[in-house]
């Protein structure tokens, strides 16, 4: 009999409101073979016992925003090379968007989650993810208008 491979996982989120969203999934991180992607703070984040891979902090505002993405691309293709993730499941925003496009690239699932802030307005993030998410994901019904493919659940708080 051959073994069945157990589904691994990529949960990617900057820091911040994106990063505790995507903690409130720890549920699915532990039934999975699951690892983090985040942004390196200033200060301590708990990523409560799973294995987790840091990136430089990304604004959009700022001057090296090109040169810090480009190296969080470049750091992000060796985060998949060495964990091979089957899907990813992002909460947002810039920081870990490279991730995104690189598990896309190699035919990999990207699920994406809209922020919980937005109500009634897309995320610049969101707004590039929902062009190639296999599933987008809003946490108010409203943001259907927004993005009319997405699948609202409810939030995820």
């Amino acid at each position: 009999m051959s073994k069945i491979k157990k589904m691994k996982l990529c949960f990617a989120a900057s820091s911040g409101g994106h990063f505790e969203q995507l903690m409130m999934l720890k549920p699915l991180m532990d039934k999975y073979d699951s690892f983090i992607v985040t942004e390196r703070t200033s200060y301590s984040i708990d990523t409560k016992g799973i294995k987790a891979y840091f990136l430089k902090q990304v604004n959009r505002k700022q001057k090296t925003v090109l040169l810090r993405l480009l190296l969080n691309a470049f750091v992000s293709i060796l985060f998949f090379l060495k964990e091979r993730p089957d899907a990813i499941i992002c909460t947002g925003v810039l920081a870990v968007l490279p991730m995104c496009i690189i598990c896309k690239m190699f035919g990999k699932k990207v699920i994406y989650i809209e922020s919980f802030a937005k109500v009634t307005s897309a995320t610049e993030s969101g707004k590039l993810a929902y062009k190639f998410a296999d599933q987008f994901y809003v946490q108010w019904e409203s943001m259907l208008e927004v993005y009319p493919n997405a699948i609202y659940l409810g939030g995820i708080y």
